[in-house]
């Protein structure tokens, strides 16, 4: 039987690509505790059209 869990899937999108204007997406799909963290998740990511780290907020 399947654990029920507070564990979701979320999607990470740069943020600093998005205002550059550049063509394409820099998107992370990771998992975060909706109980531990009932707001939104923002990370360090590296972003390979940019090739830096930048950061990256959970959209939706």
């Amino acid at each position: 039987m399947a654990k029920k869990g507070n564990r979701v899937q979320v999607i990470l999108e740069c943020t600093e690509h998005k205002n550059s204007g550049q063509p394409g997406t820099s998107r992370y799909i990771s998992t975060k505790n909706k109980k531990n963290t009932p707001e939104r998740l923002e990370l360090k990511k590296y972003n390979p059209i940019l090739k830096k780290v930048t950061v990256h907020k959970e959209i939706k």
